[in-house]
């Protein structure tokens, strides 16, 4: 919880909680009959230190369970316990409490502690459940509505992210200078490779089809991306020819995992515009997917050196790591480094589901 000043939202209101209840069953008292300030002090003083003492200890277990974390359904039976056994203990510390102030001020008591107990234990263990139950209640409601509102505001950002990185892709795929080099290609290979010209529009239509159809969803299969970097790596080839080498290796099943769309194919077209384009010998570009512990693997690396646009700027890594960081809460992992043979690895780290 925030704080206010230098106490948390949480101390103070257990404090002005229970310091409430308590007020009113002082006031009760005081309007009842013979009221003795020393006795409704001591009351009031010890009634809340009893309250924020039983409830704060639920509140250490129940974090350390992790219950704020369990659905309702689940929580429910552990509300339901907890509510009894908490009630069960403050029954027994406030008829405790009540005998004992009594016993302090009045000098005497009238009868044993176990008279006592048995003549109030039903009034004062109604109360506790009573009390109990609408502070597990309102503490577990709170929690719920602060992770419901958490919950919608990462779908709504990681949604806003995935159409950027969507359109992002597509004015890549889509400017002048991808689609004049793609097109000249194909009009040089009409006459020369009528064969290499129909593959080259069929893996270009099939880029767009793609771009446009199935990147709207969060996650794809890795099979389906590794088709799209594939299909890309395929008609940049035709376009450099003898200057790029591809190199595709798997060691996993592509079918199983998931993976967020265009995560790979921007690392692949980023080596491309960074890398090999600004190479007059051009270079190579190895995909790479294997499992690691309980992570999937994935690195690109390819010929260049990392400059302070690919590292610094580059809208589509940012993209890119934002989007991982969202879906995976932190527990995926994106870096990009230059290496020592003149190559640069970008490495994706996915848990393993």
């Amino acid at each position: 919880m925030k704080t206010v000043g230098r106490i948390s939202t949480y101390w103070a209101i257990q404090l002005i909680a229970w310091t409430t209840t308590s007020l009113y069953w002082g006031l009760s008292a005081f309007f009842s009959g013979t009221f003795i300030w020393k006795m409704g002090i001591a009351d009031l003083i010890l009634d809340v230190i009893i309250g924020i003492a039983l409830t704060h200890m639920y509140r250490n277990f129940a974090l350390k369970k992790s219950w704020n974390k369990l659905s309702l359904k689940s929580l429910v039976p552990r509300l339901a316990i907890s509510v009894l056994v908490l009630s069960l203990f403050y029954m027994l510390l406030i008829i405790g409490k009540l005998y004992l102030v009594r016993f302090v001020f009045l000098k005497s008591s009238p009868v044993s502690f176990i008279i006592f107990l048995k003549a109030t234990q039903l009034q004062v263990f109604i109360t506790g459940t009573r009390l109990m139950a609408i502070w597990l209640l309102a503490y577990h409601l709170y929690h719920y509505s602060r992770l419901e509102i958490e919950t919608v505001r990462e779908n709504a950002r990681l949604s806003l992210i995935m159409k950027e990185a969507q359109l992002n892709n597509l004015s890549a795929q889509l400017n002048p200078h991808f689609f004049f080099n793609s097109l000249n290609n194909i009009k040089f290979l009409i006459l020369e490779n009528p064969d290499s010209a129909r593959r080259a529009i069929d893996l270009l239509s099939e880029l767009l089809r793609n771009s446009l159809n199935k990147n709207v969803e969060r996650v794809i299969p890795l099979m389906e991306e590794m088709d799209l970097v594939m299909d890309y790596l395929e008609l940049e080839k035709i376009r450099f020819e003898e200057r790029l080498q591809t190199k595709i290796e798997t060691s996993v099943n592509l079918s199983k995992h998931l993976i967020l769309p265009l995560s790979i194919q921007t690392l692949v077209e980023n080596a491309i515009k960074h890398g090999i384009e600004k190479r007059k010998r051009g270079g190579f570009i190895t995909v790479k997917v294997e499992k690691e512990n309980n992570f999937i693997k994935i690195s690109v690396q390819n010929s260049g050196k990392l400059s302070t646009e690919i590292s610094g700027s580059c809208i589509g890594l940012s993209n890119l790591k934002e989007r991982l960081f969202l879906q995976y809460n932190g527990n995926a992992s994106f870096e990009i480094a230059e290496m020592n043979d003149d190559t640069v690895l970008a490495t994706i780290l996915l848990p393993a589901k």
